[in-house]
């Protein structure tokens, strides 16, 4: 008889614990305590200076100054300046030519630093210096 009942006590007893551990009120709860983030200050440092890109085709561009670029390939389609750096973009039907000008130091003229041309029709990476002989062609 005892065999019987055991299965039916052992299942009982966790039941009523769980019912006794309810009734139990539960400790009140505390909002946490926030402490201040320190906060560093801002680390002053100089802009690190401009690599120059140097390759095959890109003389007369490398180096050059927006007035520079302007006699060689016309009109800007783009001039956008950021800070002290600008970029000048000219356009022909084959492709974009991407000029970026940066200071060599400060309080002088920015010049050409960077390059970068795309096909006009659909945008893929073309050989610079053959969008440059295309600019310069039309």
């Amino acid at each position: 008889m005892i065999r019987k009942l055991f299965p039916i006590l052992a299942l009982s007893l966790p039941l009523a614990a769980c019912a006794a551990g309810s009734a139990a009120p539960r400790p009140q709860s505390r909002p946490a305590i926030k402490l201040p983030t320190p906060v560093r200050p801002p680390v002053k440092s100089p802009p690190p200076r401009a690599q120059v890109l140097t390759a095959p085709g890109l003389e007369g561009v490398i180096g050059a100054t927006a007035g520079d670029l302007t006699r060689q390939f016309g009109p800007a389609r783009l001039d956008v300046w950021e800070g002290d750096a600008r970029k000048l973009q000219f356009a022909s039907p084959t492709c974009v030519l991407d000029i970026y000008l940066y200071p060599p130091g400060k309080g002088t003229e920015p010049q050409a630093t960077y390059v970068d041309a795309r096909r006009s029709s659909d945008g893929q990476d073309v050989d610079r210096a053959a969008c440059i002989l295309a600019l310069r062609g039309r």
